[in-house]
This record gives structure tokens, sequence and C-alpha cells, in this order.
């Protein structure tokens, strides 16, 4: 294929997938511009003008005389729209021979229309082209080793699923052979491939990398993480910001004002100012056209869907705009503790041994092969912290319940527990202990033949950005409030080193939707960040409950915005992009109104003509939609 033949054939896809209303758009504009070029009479070019502007502008008008009835309907008295003020502007145009400033009125006012639609779409189109990743197929390996390919709407809970390399997910399960490399870009925002195994988890929509592996399917179809994404961007599309709401309930009072007025000139014009009756409608007309609130009408709600999708790319989702634009109003913010604020997995942070018969890294070493016989949170992190010394030591290991492991090596018996168990303590352990328990840390002595030679100190770390999250929140005036089920001191040692304005230690679950009461009576509007299904009471009690992406079904489902990542710097980028969006709007409003207020000042003041008129008025709310798009930037 020749590289121009390639082109026209990009062309003729181009104009094959345009709007039927779009086409016709274009086809009234060359009609248009073949009757000014034409050597024809005034009266033909006058036919070919109105004609052009009916096929151009169809789609506007009728659209402004259904939507108008429709709505006149349900609400029981007359609900007009801007689009109905610029049928009758063009109507009358016509009526008083200008078909040409009939035409181009309608032209300049549809194209504006279309570019509505193009920015309310590419906003829309961010994070609906999810639909598109969606999967379709699976390959199921059946019981008697054979592949077959069917619909993922066909998977049950527990089938087999194999994923080839650089294929897709076909839903949400677990691996339980292989190792990979997965793109979980349209679940979490983050571009960078995560490495997976044998027991982790995967989800439906993500792109596999190199690796070949099997997966077993623990989620419905319906029920996917992916599913859910869809969901909230479904909803976040109908729920509107206040003020979006706010104005297309005023557009239709504002327009119904424009045409009384309107009508009082036509009345009062003649009768009481002695004005022709062409100068009276040619003004009038005029005046429908600079007072008409086009750029209004699209101040707030594609700068909503912008602020949205942008969102949306990095992995916070909206269940609506009126979330979006609420969180900068935010005067306080509580946190659930683990897994949102800290990392949700104990690790290692200090030990110290005294001299024993084994050297130091046999002393590791048995302690690794004793946790290793332990399923306890605490075992696991002393295993991992102590990866280095896992020898293949065979140490036969009793696991008592509430006092912790014991085992025998080289004649001595050595013990593992809370410090609680054990009576020979020397005071250096013991001081060791209560300086590390007031630090939050739990304490775990290491003892032969019951005398305690070392200790080690286990916490829950803060996430890397939870430090930096809690001290933008304070610089910006909002309380933060860190709720934790823990012990006071645990609690106030998390807080103090994330720098947190109030901690709430020792709080049961059903005590959670209290204090976000008690926040809200306190100080005002309030944000909710939880994970578990203990939060979610609180989530919805909140003004904003906000569920981390790594959390329950049950969490995300009570909450009104997603971090699909476990990262508060993706809280900030969402409140910081709130402030944007109220300044977006403020502009856009402001904007316009000047523009129409203009435009009513020098309809009366000079000799303005409706097609003057149109042209600014429709250049302000082009300007507005370019201020809408700059908020789909980071």
């Amino acid at each position: 294929m020749t590289h121009s033949h390639h082109k026209l054939t990009q062309k003729k896809n181009i104009w094959s997938n345009l709007p039927f209303p779009t086409k016709m758009y274009f086809l009234g504009i060359l009609l248009f511009i073949l009757g000014l070029l034409l050597p024809v009479s005034l009266g033909v070019q006058q036919i070919s003008s109105t004609l052009s502007m009916l096929i151009a502008g169809y789609h506007i008008m009728w659209e402004g005389i259904e939507d108008t009835i429709e709505k006149t309907k349900a609400k029981k008295w007359f609900t007009p729209n801007t689009h109905i003020l610029m049928t009758l502007a063009t109507i009358g145009a016509v009526l008083l021979g200008e078909s040409t400033e009939a035409a181009l009125l309608i032209f300049i006012f549809a194209g504006a229309h279309f570019l509505e639609e193009y920015v309310e779409g590419r906003s829309q189109r961010e994070i609906t082209k999810l639909l598109a990743l969606n999967p379709t197929e699976a390959r199921l390996i059946k019981d008697d080793g054979q592949i077959q390919v069917l619909p993922v709407d066909q998977l049950t809970i527990g089938d087999r699923i194999q994923v080839l390399n650089g294929g897709q997910v076909p839903t949400d399960g677990r691996i339980i052979e292989g190792t990979t490399s997965i793109d979980e870009s349209t679940i979490t925002g983050e571009s960078i491939p995560r490495e997976k195994t044998v027991g982790d988890d995967v989800f439906g929509s993500t792109i596999n990398g190199s690796g070949v592996f099997i997966m077993e399917v623990t989620k419905d179809s319906s029920e996917t993480v992916f599913s859910k994404i869809l969901q909230l961007v479904e909803a976040s599309q109908t729920n509107l910001s206040p003020t979006a709401a706010r104005i297309r309930a005023f557009e239709p009072h504002y327009v119904n004002l424009v045409i009384l007025i309107f009508l009082a000139l036509i009345l009062g014009g003649p009768t009481l100012l002695n004005w022709s009756w062409a100068e009276t409608f040619q003004l009038g007309l005029t005046f429908m056209v600079s007072a008409s609130p086009c750029a209004l009408a699209v101040s707030a709600v594609p700068s909503t869907l912008a602020g949205i999708s942008n969102l949306a790319k990095q992995g916070v989702l909206f269940k609506g705009g009126s979330f979006l634009s609420n969180l900068t109003d935010l005067k306080a913010v509580a946190f659930d503790k683990t897994g949102t604020l800290t990392e949700g997995k104990p690790k290692v942070v200090d030990f110290d041994f005294e001299q024993d018969s084994l050297d130091k890294g046999e002393l590791l070493s048995l302690i690794v092969a004793m946790e290793k016989q332990s399923n306890h949170p605490l075992a696991t992190a002393i295993v991992n912290h102590f990866s280095d010394y896992a020898l293949s030591l065979k140490v036969p290991v009793e696991n008592r319940p509430g006092e912790g492991l014991v085992a025998s090596y080289r004649d001595k018996i050595y013990r593992i527990g809370k410090p609680s168990i054990f009576t020979a303590v020397a005071k250096k352990w013991q001081d060791m202990k209560e300086v590390e328990e007031k630090r939050g840390r739990t304490v775990v002595f290491v003892a032969v033949e019951d005398t305690v030679i070392g200790f080690l100190s286990i916490q829950d770390r803060p996430q890397e950005t939870a430090i930096d999250a809690i001290n933008y929140f304070k610089s910006t005036g909002v309380k933060t409030v860190m709720i934790t089920g823990d012990g006071k001191l645990t609690g106030q040692a998390i807080g103090r080193e994330l720098g947190i304005d109030q901690v709430a230690a020792n709080i049961m679950p059903e005590q959670k939707a209290e204090i976000i009461k008690q926040l809200q009576e306190r100080n005002g509007l309030t944000a909710m960040l939880g994970d578990g299904v203990n939060d979610a009471p609180a989530l919805a009690t909140a003004d904003i409950g906000i569920a981390m992406g790594d959390g329950t079904d049950v969490a995300i489902e009570a909450a009104d915005v997603v971090l699909m990542q476990n990262n508060l710097e993706k809280l900030v980028k969402a409140h910081q992009l709130s402030k944007r969006l109220k300044s977006n709007i403020t502009q856009n409003i402001l904007f316009s109104m000047v523009v129409v207020i203009f435009l009513i000042v020098i309809t009366f003041w000079t000799n303005l003509s409706i097609l003057a008129s149109v042209a600014f008025h429709e250049g302000s709310t082009f300007l507005v939609l370019l201020n809408a798009l700059r908020l789909l930037k980071e």
C-alpha cells in the first residue's frame, strides 16, 4: 500500500466515524459557502443560506425544542434552555430577511456546542476507555488438562485459568503456578510492573508480562475490582458537583427572564419609545443572543469531568463530582492506622543479644528456624528480617499458645515469647522493654534456660507517604486524627512519629462512626480513610469516605472515593486538584457573566449586530471550555 493511499484510507475512516449530526454540520457549511460563491440571485442565496442553516443546525434546534417540551411536561411549568434562545434568534433573523446572519449564528453556536460535547467526551473517554480493556475471553484448564477458550462471564470461582505472556488477566484470582511481572496501571495507576509469584493476587484487565502462569478464579466476573471501577466511572458521570447542579437549575429561570425582557422590548419599543418594528425586533434579537447563558451553562460540568478524569488516570476514583468539589472544603480527616497510615506488616525495628554459648549468627539462625514453624504475624516479621540467616537448621519446636516457642538445641532449652511469661529478667532487659513499649513497639524476649539473653522489637511501620500527607493537611489547616484499636502507648508513639494532631486509641470498630460524628460537629466537613470491614460504618458516616484500594470490598462499597494504591500522596493530589477545580469553575462563571453584562450594555449603547453578538458570546464559551481542559493535566 502506498503512503498516499494509506492517508486517503485514514481520512475516509475519520469521516465515517463522525456522528451523523456532525457530518450534516459540515455539509451545511459547504452548501453555505457554495451559495456565496456561485453567481446566483439574492433570492436563491437567501434560500441557500436558510437551507444550509437547517442542515447544519437541525440537531441543535431540535434538541432545544425536545428538551424544553420534556422538562416542561415533567415540571409542569415552562422550562426552556439556551438552545431555545438561539433557535428563536435564528428564526427571527430569517424573518428579518437576514438569512446569511442566521446561518452564521447557527454555525457558530452549533460549533461551540460540538466543542462542548468534545470536551465532555474527552474527559469521559479518559476514564471510560477502560471499557475497551474489559477482558472478554479466558483460557480455562479443564479436568483432563485440555485448554478451552470461553467467555469470561462463564467462569466460576475455583476455575483454573492459564494466562500467556503478554496476555490479559481475565478476572480476579490468585497465582497457583508460575512467576511473572504484571502491568497493573489499569487498576492502580502505577506504571511500573509488579513482580508476582505463587500466592499473589492478580486482577482482571491487567496485562501479563513475559511469564506464563496458572491462576485460580477467586471472584465472579461481576464482582472484580475492575468491574467496580467501571461502576464508579458510571456513577461519577451522573453525580454533578453542587455548582453544576445549581447552574442547571438556574438556567431555565434565567432563559425565561431573557424571553420576558425580549417580549417587553417588542411590545414597548414601538409604543413607548417610538422605535420602528424592524429596529425593535433587531434589537430584541441581539439582546436575546447577548444575554444567552451559553458560557455559564458550561462553566462547571466540563471542568468537573476533566478533574475526575485526571485523577482516575492516577488511580483515584470518585463516585461523583460532588465529592471532588466538596473535598476543597475539608476541615478534618480521620485515618485508620493499620494498612492506611502504616504498612499493615510488622517489621523488626531493633534487637540486641548477650553473648551466649552460640555466636550471634548461629543464634539468629536458630531463632529463624524456630519462627519458621509458627504462623504468627510477628514470626513472619522475624523470618523476613533475618532471611540471610535462614540456614537449614532442623529443630523440633513446641508452639505454646499465649506463651511462645520452645526448642531444645545443643542440650539447652531456648524460648521466644512475650515478656510477661519470663521471671528471670535482668534490669537491663526490663528497662529496654519499657523504653521500646513507650515507642509503641511490641517486644519479644529470647531466653536460654529461662534466663533472658536478648530481645526483638517489632512495629508496624508508617507508610513512606504518610508523614508528607499529614504535614500537607496540617499546613492547609485540616485537622488530622488517627483512629486505632491499638493500646494508648502504641497509638501515641505512631502519632508522634507521623506528627498527627489527635490520636484516638483503644477504639472498638463500632466507636469509629461516633468519633466521625464528633469531628463533624466540632470542625465541619470531615473525611475518613480506611480499608477494612470495620471501617465501613465510619466511611458511610463521614462527609467523604475514602477507601484504600487494597482494602476490602465492603469498605470500597461504602466509600465515596477509592485510592487504588495505598498511597496517601494520591489523596494530597486529589485535594490539590479539588482546589484547582473550585478556582477553575469560579473563573469560568465570573468570565461568562462579565461577557454577558458587557454584551447587553453595548447592545443598547451601540448598534451591535446579531452576528457580532454571537461571535463574542460563543467565543467566550470557547475560552471557558479551553480553561476546563486545563484540568486534564496533572
